[in-house]
This record gives structure tokens, sequence and C-alpha cells, in this order.
């Protein structure tokens, strides 16, 4: 009896030396500027994206660039994780033929996804416009389901102002707010939404006058950071930020990231990660590295940032890997 005891806590051994083997092996890192591929070994297409964090797993939502698709119409694609390295396709949450008879090559871009508490549906903003950046809208779609299908319910000029680039930001409350770049203004602007998130509420939380586009922000130990790319189209440049103690400032110079000869390291902002573990705080910087020839190809550049008494730096990109739960990076 001794013996077959013996052997079968040796067989359970075993099992965990070779489970913890499996698991060393699927282990992956994420490689800033690398291909990157979903589990099923696709492409991951999900350019000028935000995440949204439900029911304990992350959504990835981006362009789909795919030069293959329709070419009149625009996707978003969709992906899921639970620990943020292991995307899982999820397809299209929208497919949009054109909305506003904008014309040939007609523009969808950086949508963002809500979740609305109070009618529980998910919301999605969209910068829409027309090839010559004239039409300067949010579009937005609706859902009952996290992974789409998105439905357009309306496209307009947020607080009566033309609107680009936009980005998405909740606060620790559940206070959502939308980031938009308003050229005329010569600045951006940081505004509430509605609690069924259809609607963005008079007046302006935050103007930063300041030429800005790719804006994303966060909030972390106490103060708000803001970060944005100055306009210099597809070409990278070094992005920015600034900090403050209320969300309606009084906010700081803005500040480089990164040292200015970098250029960001090839990329442009597009949505500060927090995730929040149960031992510490990780902030991760996500970007897009343009390739206007053939966007489709664009990497990704994502990044745990160094935060300190009120800085923020963005470190030389490196492979790196995150445990969701407890919020620490490790790096290679």
């Amino acid at each position: 009896m001794k013996s077959w005891r013996w052997v079968a806590a040796l067989m359970a051994a075993m099992v965990m030396v070779m489970s913890g083997l499996a698991q060393a092996q699927t282990r992956i890192w994420v490689k800033p500027g690398a291909v990157w591929r979903d589990t099923q070994g696709k492409v991951i297409e999900a350019h000028g994206g935000g995440i949204l964090h439900y029911g304990g797993e992350w959504y990835w939502f981006g362009e789909d660039r795919n030069p293959k698709l329709d070419r009149a119409k625009r996707y978003v694609n969709c992906y899921s994780s639970r620990d943020l390295m292991h995307w899982k396709g999820r397809g299209h949450a929208l497919v949009l033929a054109d909305p506003e008879h904008l014309g040939p090559h007609w523009v969808l871009e950086r949508p963002k996804v809500y979740y609305s508490p109070a009618t529980r549906k998910f919301v999605m903003y969209m910068h829409l416009d027309d090839v010559h950046y004239k039409y300067a809208h949010v579009g937005v779609a609706v859902s009952d389901k996290v992974t789409g299908p998105y439905r357009l319910v309306e496209s307009f000029r947020p607080l009566g102002l033309e609107s680009r680039d936009i980005g998405q930001f909740v606060d620790d409350d559940g206070q959502a707010y939308l980031i938009f770049e308003s050229r005329p203004s010569g600045g951006f602007f940081v505004a509430r939404l509605s609690p069924d998130r259809l609607k963005v509420e008079r007046p302006a939380v935050a103007f930063l006058h300041i030429p800005l586009e790719g804006g994303a922000l966060v909030h972390y130990k106490g103060l708000y950071y803001v970060m944005g790319s100055h306009l210099t189209g597809w070409r990278a440049n070094p992005n920015v930020y600034a900090t403050a103690k209320k969300l309606d400032g009084l906010w700081t110079e803005f500040r480089l990231i990164a040292p200015g000869s970098e250029d960001t390291y090839g990329a442009q902002s597009t949505f500060l990660l927090k995730v929040t573990g149960t031992k510490t705080t990780a902030v991760i910087f996500m970007a897009d590295i343009w390739r206007p020839k053939a966007l489709w190809d664009s990497r990704y550049l994502w990044m745990p940032l160094e935060i300190k008494d009120g800085g923020m730096v963005l470190p030389k990109p490196m492979a790196w890997g995150i445990d969701a739960r407890t919020g620490v990076v490790r790096v290679k």
C-alpha cells in the first residue's frame, strides 16, 4: 500500500513539474515594435486603439486596416485577454459603410468603448471625417454586448466644436470622459460624458491650450497625467505630458516622456492603461508605430511607464511582461 502511495506522490510531482514547464514554454513577452499575433496566430489589427476592462477581461478595440477588406467600409476589431499578453480575436465589433456621404477615402479612427452601468450597454466613440479632415465629428455606436455588433446612432461635434483625434478616460469613481482635439481652438478638451455615455456634457472640464493630438489620460497616486503628440501627421515626434492635482487644473508645463531625439521611439500615443493589481499599480503606455504606406503593418509600442514624484518616463522599449492579477511588471 505504501509503495502505491509513493508512486502516486511521484506521479503528482511529475505532473506539477510538467505543468510548470508547459507554462514556462507558453509564457510570452510583449515585444514593442514586433509583429503581434493573436491566439490563433493571426496578426493583430487594432490600430489607434483603446482598452475596456469588463467582467474580469480586457477588451482591446482598434482599427482593422487589412487591405483585403471592402475599401468602401471601415472596420473595428475586438480582442479579449485575461493577462494583457495573450489576445483572442473576437471579430469585427463594427462594420460601417459611409455614414454621412463623406465620399471616397472617408475616415474612421481611434475607436474607444465605454460601458454604461446606467443602461448596461456598451458605447463606442470614434473620429469620423472626410479625406480632407473638414467634417471633424465624433461618431457614437451602441451594442448590447461588449464584442458587438455595434450600431451607429449619431455623429456630432462635441460641444459644437471640431473634433479630430479622440481619447478615452474613466476616472476611479467611474465617471467617463472624452478627450478630443479641436484644431481651430488650438488645443484639446477633456469633457464629461452623460451617464448613458451618449452625450458630451457642457461645459468642458478642462481645455489644454497646446496643439497636440493623440490625447491620453490617467489618474495615478493622486495626480492626473495627460499626454499628447505634436501635430506632425504620420511622422513621429517627441510626445509630452503634464500633471495636475485636479482634472480641471491647474496643469503644469508639458515635459518630454522620452529623450527628444528619439521621437518617442517612433510611436504616437493612443491610450494610457492603468492596471490596478493586488500588489501594485502599473501604467502602460500604448502607442502606434505608424507606417503610412502600409497602415495594416503599423506596429504597437506598449511599454510600462516609470512614474515617480510627479515625473513620467517612457523607458527605452524592451521585452516585458505583466502579472495582470498583481500588477507586477517584469522586464526581460
